[in-house]
């Protein structure tokens, strides 16, 4: 039997698994990420942990295919990584580094692209090898994978699912610079957003409070047939139905698969965003399956794994 690790790297902590080649977790555990001083711990850290869970587990490093790591960043194909703010990272040749730390060979890839490889593998995805997968969380991230093979693209970009622009007329400006972005709607701080404008001029009786109002909050008023809050979760799902709508026309996926942390609302956020879609798709496209996430927390370190395993 061999084995591989899967590495998820986020900026609170560093989650890890020990696999069976067979995709059985052996052993799943976390680290601080530490960002202070350009991050320059984090990979050191990792390195420390995976040879000590080796020993512990009483193999050796020729027993290790690999070690797959999701980063929260663009990554190119040979493991650079040009900037991760959540890390404190600037340049960084995480392959060579974790390489050269641990003596076992790695493979890097974008946190999303590999937690959607993880839902296809184990998860919301399971069975299918056409599949777009996109996270709604702080922002919107996402993953699409055709015919098995996650899209990284030329510069480690592909993917960015939450930087399609969805409305060409947006004043405000989105995280990345631009303006329009499907995260300024769709994500978590997206939909508090959409939420706040309506409150501002809409005199409807709701239990949606101007001042704290979160995500959570909105779909547990729609979940109680408050009509304010229906409304806010129906321009959200416009909006991520009309990038949905796009990238499945280049994608053509068999099924979307729905995580984060808004994806928690449960199976009540589907309709809104599946009604829409079918209105606008393309013939082609209207019948794709809308799930949700089911893997959580470990999609990050599954999807490590698995792209270590395909490697």
């Amino acid at each position: 039997m061999k084995y591989c690790y899967g590495v998820d790297i986020g900026g609170t902590t560093v989650k890890m698994g020990l696999f069976e080649e067979n995709g059985n977790i052996l052993d799943k555990w976390e680290i601080v990420t530490r960002v202070e001083d350009e991050g320059k711990e984090i990979l050191p850290d990792i390195a420390v942990s995976i040879l000590e869970k080796t020993k512990e587990h009483g193999l050796e490093k020729t027993d290790i295919i690999g070690i797959g790591v999701g980063v929260p960043a663009p990554v190119t194909a040979d493991g650079i990584v040009n900037g991760s703010a959540n890390l404190g990272w600037t340049y960084k040749e995480v392959k060579r580094e974790l390489e050269e730390l641990t003596g076992i060979t790695s493979v890097i890839g974008n946190d999303a692209n590999v937690a959607a490889l993880g839902e296809m593998w184990k998860g919301g995805g399971a069975g299918q090898k056409n599949m777009v997968m996109i996270t709604l969380g702080t922002g919107v991230g996402g993953g699409v994978i055709i015919n098995g093979k996650v899209i990284t693209g030329e510069h480690g970009a592909g993917g960015e699912v939450g930087h399609l622009c969805v409305n060409y007329d947006e004043p405000d400006t989105c995280g990345c610079g631009n303006h329009g972005c499907l995260e300024q709607y769709a994500s978590a701080t997206g939909i508090v957003r959409l939420a706040k404008k309506r409150l501002e001029w809409d005199t409807r009786e709701t239990a949606l409070k101007k001042e704290s109002v979160t995500a959570k909050d909105v779909f547990d008023a729609v979940k109680a047939g408050d009509t304010v809050a229906i409304d806010v979760a129906e321009e959200f799902g416009k909006y991520l139905a009309s990038g949905l709508v796009n990238l499945a026309v280049i994608a053509d996926p068999a099924v979307i698969v729905i995580g984060g942390g808004v994806s928690k609302a449960g199976e009540i956020l589907i309709p809104f965003i599946e009604k829409p879609y079918r209105e606008k798709a393309f013939f082609a496209n209207r019948k794709i399956e809308f799930k949700l996430a089911t893997l959580g927390n470990d999609a990050g370190i599954c999807g490590s794994a698995k792209m270590m395993l395909d490697a």
